[in-house]
């Protein structure tokens, strides 16, 4: 129990008085420390809640002397103030005017008798706290002691359980995502809208560091969990006192040790359905039934899904966002993602058989052994296993359609390649995959997962060109409007017209216009570009321009735009 100045004035021994009526809130005041300082401005040599004890030998006897002296004594965080009496001492008893500006600064003022020595009071403080800490100490071991013998059994939640018993904070375990694993509470709650923010900030730095903040006057506070790679977050509810913020590493120990351990106990289901996504792959045409039925047998019943692959080329040092270290599994044999730490959720890695020594795979394949893992653990299904492929090892995953796998990615693979396919039948994802594997060319180009997609050819041209030289195509081509009078009606006019593939009535619906206003301007720009609409090549040069426009301005601030969303600038002066 922390020490009150109540606790000081009930004994016996020290003989302590208070020299005016103080108030129950005052006397329930924390003491930190006692010190001794006879200087007339102590107040920048205090830390806070200390017992501030003088005999007052430069003690001012004058009204506002005083009231400035103890003003200085409380804005220095001074708990209480103290005044040594007796024989030989400058007082015999407290002076009027320092009762007084006392009482008036709500600071309580005492009197030490002549035969108390200043150094009693000191060492009753200090025995009082090291009393304290001796208690919290111990509720620290026997909470640590509660949390390990919990351990021994199955699963997080009763390590959680005998957390919240123990500290009155509640805890919850989520996976890298923010998906409950675990909680302390019988009946999941909803989480606070900031813990997500929370959750999102940890997992972005893997095991390099915790969050907090307070919401609603509660305080929130996040944990990465994992040995050597981020396996789950945890979530505390609540302000843990002295001895249970001692238990927290404790706590995050056994968590990410029960975290590894499930990790480990399901090696052999992750061989199992690494064997699985080689065996649906190795079928060059397998019927509908039998590949819905080998998905669904993992947990993955999605009508349709996805390939994706990953290049672990840019995780450099074989480290992720997600986490670092090797990811354990060996090479020669088959491995891959297993059952999730929760429902619908997978951890492993895939590794296929390769040729040539495997005791000491190179810093690639190293790094997508262990992106392999992250990526498992966020993918329901588990199918994910590792392939030889040039320039080094990639990842394969088969994942449903509803993912947000651009999510995962960012999460768990930033800054590498990554080809995502289109959506496809069970039976097609071979196709998927294949489309995704094309697309890791395009990803390096544009330094961000490329996701295949019908009538995408545009796209890749505008992805793959030079910024400044698309701009400047387009400013060629769509200049003379710029320069036009409302020129920006103009060029909008003729994107909604070759957006809807030519028809007038549509055009005018979408500006809202009559479709003649429509055909006139259309035919202003085409007498200021020179160009026909009856002509492919002229057609389709702008198109491409008011589609290059669409995306925005370049990085540069060139092309003649002000960067506001493709609008065009004005012209300089003089022309």
């Amino acid at each position: 129990m922390p020490l009150h100045l109540s606790d000081l004035l009930a004994r016996p021994d020290l003989r302590l008085s208070v020299t005016y009526d103080v108030p129950p809130q005052q006397l329930a005041r924390t003491i930190e420390a006692a010190t001794v300082s006879d200087l007339p401005t102590p107040g920048k040599w205090l830390q806070g809640g200390e017992l501030l004890m003088t005999i007052g030998l430069l003690l001012p006897m004058e009204p506002a002397a005083c009231r400035a002296y103890v003003r200085d004594a409380a804005e220095g965080g001074a708990a209480c103030l103290a005044l040594g009496l007796g024989q030989g001492l400058p007082y015999q008893e407290a002076p009027e005017p320092l009762v007084r500006a006392a009482e008036e600064a709500g600071l309580p003022l005492l009197t030490v008798p002549d035969e108390v020595p200043f150094i009693a009071v000191t060492k009753a403080v200090f025995d009082a706290r090291a009393d304290e800490q001796r208690a919290l100490l111990q509720r620290a071991f026997a909470t640590q002691r509660r949390l390990t013998a919990a351990a021994t059994g199955d699963g997080l939640r009763p390590m959680l359980a005998e957390w919240a018993a123990a500290t009155g904070v509640g805890a919850a375990v989520l996976d890298p995502l923010g998906r409950l694993l675990a909680t302390s509470e019988r009946a999941s709650r909803p989480l606070p809208a900031q813990a997500h923010e929370l959750l999102d900030r940890v997992a972005a730095r893997g095991l390099r560091g915790s969050a907090s903040s307070t919401a609603a006057g509660q305080q929130l506070e996040v944990q990465p969990l994992g040995a050597r790679r981020l396996r789950g977050l945890l979530l505390l509810t609540g302000r843990p006192d002295d001895a249970a913020r001692s238990v927290v590493p404790g706590l995050v120990s056994l968590l990410s040790l029960e975290l590894e351990r499930r990790h480990l106990r399901d090696e052999p289901e992750r061989r199992r359905r690494s064997a699985l996504l080689s065996e649906l792959l190795a079928d060059e045409d397998p019927s509908a039934d039998r590949a819905r039925d080998m998905l669904r047998s993992v947990g993955l019943t999605a009508e349709r899904v996805r390939g994706v692959v990953v290049a672990a080329e840019g995780a450099p040092g074989g480290r992720t966002a997600a986490g670092a270290g090797a990811a354990g599994t060996g090479s020669g044999a088959t491995t891959g993602a297993g059952p999730a730490t929760g429902p619908g959720l997978a951890d492993g890695t895939g590794s296929t058989d390769r040729t040539g020594p495997t005791d000491d795979p190179g810093p690639t394949d190293g790094a997508a052994q262990e992106m392999a893992a992250d990526l498992a653990l966020a993918v329901p299904g588990g199918l994910v296993r590792v392939v030889d492929g040039a320039p080094g090892a990639v990842i394969e995953a088969v994942v449903g359609e509803e993912l947000d796998i651009r999510e995962v990615l960012a999460r768990f693979a930033p800054r590498c390649p990554a080809g995502i396919g289109p959506a496809t039948a069970p039976e097609a994802v071979r196709v998927s995959l294949r489309q995704a594997a094309g697309l890791l060319a395009v990803s390096r180009a544009g330094n961000a997962p490329a996701e295949a997609r019908q009538s995408q050819a545009s796209r890749l041209l505008l992805d793959l060109g030079d910024g400044t030289t698309l701009h400047g195509y387009a400013d060629s081509v769509l200049g003379p409007l710029d320069l036009a009078d409302h020129g920006e009606e103009l060029i909008a006019t003729l994107a909604a017209w070759l957006e809807t593939g030519g028809a007038w009535d549509a055009t005018s619906r979408r500006l809202g216009v009559h479709r003649h206003t429509v055909r006139n301007r259309l035919d202003k720009a085409m007498d200021l570009t020179g160009r026909r609409l009856d002509d492919p090549d002229d057609r389709f040069d702008l198109w491409l321009a008011t589609r290059i426009r669409r995306g925005g301005a370049p990085s540069g601030g060139s092309g003649g735009f002000n960067g506001s969303g493709g609008r065009p600038a004005p012209p300089p002066p003089g022309r």
